[in-house]
């Protein structure tokens, strides 16, 4: 009883910071230029950490499994994830998760970066690494006049007519997250822990205005960089997904990766192959590889049950 009336009260206290936050004084503003403003009872009902996980002994893992999964961003139900691309008109509630990360990583507020592609958190980025990682170089006007000519060197062109243009949200179609499904024998139940997220675009290379060099892949896609998710909470929780069915209920990034509200497919899990990836034993064949990745997923399902079966 105790904890239903726990769980009705962090309810009704996360409705009630949505909905200040969602409103932002758009019913009580007089011009245009108020919206957004809130006063100090909303702020204070605004300031709100996320939700802390509890402390986990090593004692209390009878089983657990990492996992490595795609997000693909071009599916409906993963929209939230892409959406705004551009926000030039939709002010700072709305943005995109990219946009969210980048902002944070530039601040300072997400310290936790790093730049191994297969996320095992062993080289750290710096804000600048992580903007030459995501950047290309771009030519302003009259570049291939100059080039053309032959007046300049390569050098002196780039110098005088090149620009250094970072990747957009526009440009990240993927994410990949790591995480752990682990069973708590205290608790007598299955759950999962997200270890780090990472964004995925194409390669920069697609992007060059001499074209993209031979044997270029424009289907593959890279981790821009990994974050390690316990680091970002604070960041994402204070950043909001639009909510289709009710506007007035915006969901924070937070709490949507952490009920897992995304659809994704397992390519790696952990194994005494060097945790090689499934498309390194199923050889182009999509299908196999999908039916592989359920196969994984009905693992850690059936492990739960059996628990209680057996």
């Amino acid at each position: 009883m105790k904890r239903a009336s726990l769980f009705a009260v962090f309810c009704f206290t996360l409705l009630s910071t949505s909905i200040t936050v969602a409103q932002s004084n758009l019913l009580n503003a007089r011009v245009p230029q108020e919206v957004g403003d809130l006063n100090e009872q909303q702020i204070a009902a605004n300031d709100e950490s996320p939700l802390s996980y509890g402390f986990i002994d090593d004692r209390d893992v009878l089983w657990s499994k990492t996992i490595w999964e795609k997000i693909d961003l071009d599916e409906r139900i993963n929209f939230p994830y892409y959406y705004p691309s551009e926000a030039q008109n939709l002010g700072e509630e709305r943005r995109s998760l990219f946009d969210v990360l980048m902002r944070g990583i530039e601040e300072g507020k997400i310290k936790e970066v790093y730049g191994d592609p297969d996320g095992y958190f062993r080289e750290k980025l710096t804000y600048e690494q992580v903007l030459k990682n995501i950047s290309f170089t771009g030519y302003l006007a009259g570049y291939q006049q100059a080039f053309n000519e032959g007046i300049l060197s390569e050098e002196e062109i780039e110098k005088e007519y090149g620009v250094t243009i970072p990747l957009t949200s526009r440009d990240v179609i993927e994410y990949r997250i790591k995480g752990t499904w682990y069973f708590d024998k205290r608790q007598g139940e299955m759950k999962y822990r997200l270890l780090g997220i990472a964004p995925c675009a194409p390669d920069k290379e697609k992007n060059n205005p001499q074209g993209p060099p031979p044997g270029f892949d424009e289907n593959a896609l890279f981790p821009l960089f990994w974050v390690w998710f316990p680091d970002a909470r604070e960041v994402l929780n204070d950043a909001y997904v639009f909510n289709t069915r009710n506007s007035s209920q915006p969901i924070a990034f937070d709490h949507m990766l952490n009920s897992r509200r995304f659809n994704a497919v397992i390519y790696k899990e952990e194994n005494v192959y060097q945790d090689r990836q499934v498309d390194a034993y199923i050889y182009e064949d999509a299908l196999q590889q999908l039916l592989e990745s359920e196969r994984i997923k009905s693992v850690i399902r059936d492990f739960e049950q059996d628990m209680w079966n057996n």
